[in-house]
């Protein structure tokens, strides 16, 4: 049994965040604290991404609310699917105290990270200082104005950056057919500095991304395709072999990802939900697991935020 205890967290952008599900402008989520008879401490987090599927931060207050606040392992362990913010965080709380002492402490160094760069000509001012900072890849949201302008765009920050940079440009599946079409055609163009288009259609278009990545060379990553672990073996069944970009956070219990990691080796780039200290390292720790660590991790996201990581941790992460 565990004393159980959480706490909700808010954490405002330095400014909105466009994306093509809309303007995000806060990060909410909830820190949770199990304790043992022993009196150590495992942490978790859950920070729910609803529009990529997982549950609102409402119902995961709501599960919050509703445990006792003695609670077994055997009750944290059958979390409904419909919850996978809250798997996580739980299932990450729970390894805390297995962990402890046989696995390696997450070595953040070892990591490349991927810078996220503000959305539409922004972008094109913003890399440098990131690249001082020791960012060699960068990550750019596309579909959120008109396409003409967004290729314009492109095209100059391909032209700006050195040719070690290299680029990440991401649909949050907001394009049509014919916009992938003209996309793939300019990104062929750059194949040394675009990494790869990241999900383009939405999830429900997944045959037609698998052709698509047979008639260019740009390479395609899925993303809200595969947010849960169910969705990410799901595109896997059938037939996807392209780049997974696997959001741990709300994937599920971290136990079954890295059951299906070991047993599955995918082109894998692990990604932020713009979590805090603790879900971050968590996903790290997963990341460093999993990965080949040939891509960069999609954790380069602190200078989103005006001050630190905030409950636990501090800022630093290039």
């Amino acid at each position: 049994m565990y004393r159980f205890t959480f706490q909700p967290y808010h954490r405002p952008f330095r400014q909105p965040l466009p994306t093509h599900h809309g303007l995000w402008s806060n990060r909410d989520g909830i820190v949770v604290r199990l304790e043992n008879e022993a009196g150590q401490v495992g942490w978790g987090e859950v920070a729910p991404l609803p529009w990529f599927g997982s549950e609102t931060i409402e119902q995961a207050l709501n599960y919050c609310c509703q445990l006792p606040q003695q609670v077994s392992s055997e009750k944290l362990l059958a979390i409904p699917p419909t919850l996978p913010a809250c798997q996580f965080g739980f299932g990450t709380a729970l390894e805390g105290f297995h962990a402890r002492d046989s696995s390696p402490t997450t070595d953040t160094t070892t990591f490349a990270y991927c810078g996220l760069l503000p959305t539409g000509p922004a972008a094109l001012g913003a890399w440098p200082d990131l690249w001082q900072q020791g960012y060699r890849t960068f990550k750019w949201k596309i579909a959120v104005a008109p396409i003409s302008a967004e290729l314009e765009w492109m095209q100059q920050l391909v032209a700006q950056l050195p040719t070690s940079a290299q680029l990440r440009l991401d649909a949050n599946g907001g394009l049509s057919l014919d916009a992938v079409q003209r996309w793939l055609e300019a990104c062929d163009r750059h194949p040394h500095t675009i990494e790869y288009l990241e999900q383009p259609l939405p999830p429900d278009r997944l045959e037609t991304m698998i052709t698509l990545t047979l008639r260019h060379t740009t390479p395609l990553a899925l993303d809200e395709s595969v947010a849960t672990l169910a969705q990410l073996k799901s595109c896997y069944q059938h037939g996807w072999r392209g780049i997974f970009v696997v959001k741990p956070a709300i994937a599920g219990y971290p136990q079954h990802l890295r059951l299906f990691c070991q047993t599955h080796p995918i082109d894998a780039v692990f990604s932020s939900v713009f979590e805090t200290e603790i879900g971050r390292q968590a996903c790290l720790q997963l990341a460093q697991e999993l990965s080949a660590q040939h891509r960069a991790v999609g954790f380069g996201v602190n200078h989103w935020f005006a001050s630190g990581l905030g409950c636990k941790g501090s800022t630093d992460g290039v």
